[in-house]
Order: C-alpha cells, then structure tokens, then sequence
C-alpha cells in the first residue's frame, strides 16, 4: 500500500468517526486556508504482537524510516516517531505504547484479553492501523476502572486502533499564520483546547510549538448501555528552523506528555 493511499484511508475513516475535528477542518477551510497534515499518531500496548513495531509494519514498507525515540515515564509510555524518505510533504508518524508491565494485574488482565480477540489476519497484516476496536463490547465499569490507572489505557480499550490525531501545520497557512492566531480563531468558534501545562506547548526556542483541541464526546455503545467519552482530537504544529535552517523534525516529550491529555476524560 502507497503512503498516501494510507492517509487517505485514514483520514476517511478520523473525520467519519470525530465529527468535531470535520468541523474543525471545515472552519479553517472556510478561512480560505490549505491544510496540510504534519504528523498522525497512534496508540498501542507494549506487547510482540502489537507494540510499536508491529504498527509501524506498514508505514515501513511504504517508505518511512524511525527517526527519534522517547520515553515518558509518569505515563509510563515510551513512543517511535517515523518519516518518509522520498515523499517530501509526508506527514510523519509517532506511534506510542503503553508499558502495561507496570501496571495493575487488574489491568494487565484486561489488556491481555483484548489482545487475544484479535484475529490473526491482522496481528500479521498491515491493516491492524484500521482496524477500530477488534475486541468485544466494552464494559463502561472496566472502563471506569483503568481510567483510575490510565487514561490513556481506557481511552485504547473503548477505540482500539484508529488514528488519535491529525495535525495542522501552521508552517503552511497564510492567514492563521501563528499558534495563537489558530487559537484564539478555535476558541472564537467555539472549540474547548487542551490546556493541560498551558494552551500552547513548547518554545520558538524548543522549534516546536503545539496546541490541541480537546477530544470530541461521542455516544458510546458499552455493555451496560450507551455512554458519552472523549474519542479524538486536532492538533495544531508550528515548526521553527534549526541551526542548519532546516525545520525542526522532531517531537519534544515534555510537550507530547501533555498533549496525550487531550483524551483524558470530560463532561461538556
């Protein structure tokens, strides 16, 4: 599969199921804005059957390589991020994993059972990055119970493997020309922003400053019946040149820590 055969794929299936990034993306259209995408990511378990690796699978036979590692230690999370080697525009991929070994046997039991429900034609194909929720129905109290440990863990086990975000590259807009321009435009629309360790994350000395929305609420089918939980969000980057004068590549983790909030759970 082509790289952008796989983002297309992709971005159908992100705006289908987040109606709020569609409107977020329909706004800065409006706006007369292009919007170019500066990276995806991805949520996993640290598992040989669905870590990291395994969902980069086909991000690497597309053309992307691994460019920067990270480690996040209070989520106990670490993360790859992965760019293309000819495509000049590719958004870059960072996918993350959570290290369940340091959690719960409660949760480590949870987690197992999900892993075991999914068929092999996609612990071994390339369309595990597609696939949602392979797993069955979740339960809103098992839910609620790894929320206690993991937002990130609870918000996995509801939507299982799906993009978590695309991003907005404000290198490329013409009018919104500045993070606190797309700010204050989404707060003027009526956006709620991630603003867990500030609304804008990192420095124009960092060379990377990012924001988020928060997740949209959608209406969840759970066992116990149909509750409302943050699904995904919008991001929204601004890179700045290095010494070389190239645009900074990377991702800063103390920036990204933050940035994983933004699915942490909310009540509008």
């Amino acid at each position: 599969m082509q790289a952008k055969e796989i983002f297309d794929r992709l971005w159908s299936g992100y705006i289908i199921q987040n109606p709020e990034a569609k409107r977020v993306y329909d706004c800065l259209t409006a706006e007369g804005e292009t919007l170019e995408n500066d990276h995806i990511a991805f949520r996993t378990f640290y598992h040989p059957h669905v870590n990291v690796d395994v969902l980069a699978r086909p991000f690497l036979l597309a053309g992307y390589v691994q460019k920067g590692f990270y480690t996040f230690e209070d989520k106990h999370l670490t993360a790859k991020h992965y760019e293309h080697t000819a495509w000049k525009e590719a958004p870059r991929v960072f996918i993350s994993q959570l290290m369940t070994g340091n959690f719960s046997p409660a949760l480590q039991a949870v987690v197992n059972d999900c892993l075991s429900q999914i068929p092999d034609n996609l612990l071994f194909g390339e369309d595990l990055i597609f696939a949602g929720n392979v797993w069955k129905t979740p339960s809103f109290a098992t839910y609620e119970m790894l929320r206690k440990e993991s937002e990130y863990a609870a918000w996995l086990y509801v939507y299982g493997y799906c993009v978590n975000h695309f991003t907005v590259s404000i290198n490329y807009l013409k009018k919104l020309n500045s993070i606190e321009k797309v700010n204050q435009f989404l707060i003027g629309k009526g956006f709620l922003l991630n603003e867990s360790g500030g609304i804008v994350k990192g420095t124009p000395s960092e060379l990377l400053e990012q924001s988020s929305t928060r997740a949209g609420i959608l209406p969840v089918e759970f066992t116990e019946g149909i509750f409302e939980v943050p699904s995904c969000y919008y991001e929204f980057a601004r890179r700045y040149p290095d010494t070389d004068s190239k645009l900074y590549s990377g991702f800063i983790a103390k920036s990204a820590d933050k940035i994983f909030e933004s699915t942490d759970f909310y009540k509008k």
